[in-house]
């Protein structure tokens, strides 16, 4: 339960994160498809690193996705 806690609280600093990077990126005269592109940015981004969290600590193994053949 902590640790499920903790990634996501990691996960939401990521996305906090990543849109305050876009938001001083984008240009001051901001139009509704900025603000989609930017939380699409930040989704998009968080979501990759909750795939690479997972897949180096919950998930490891050599046969992640795939299966060697007999």
């Amino acid at each position: 339960m902590r640790r499920a806690l903790l990634l996501g609280t990691g996960i939401v600093l990521v996305f906090v994160l990543v849109v305050a990077v876009m938001w001083t990126l984008m240009p001051h005269p901001r139009q509704q498809v900025d603000y989609l592109v930017i939380g699409g940015t930040a989704t998009m981004v968080s979501m990759a690193v909750l795939f690479l969290v997972l897949i180096n600590t919950t998930y490891k193994g050599e046969d992640i996705f795939f299966k060697r053949r007999k």
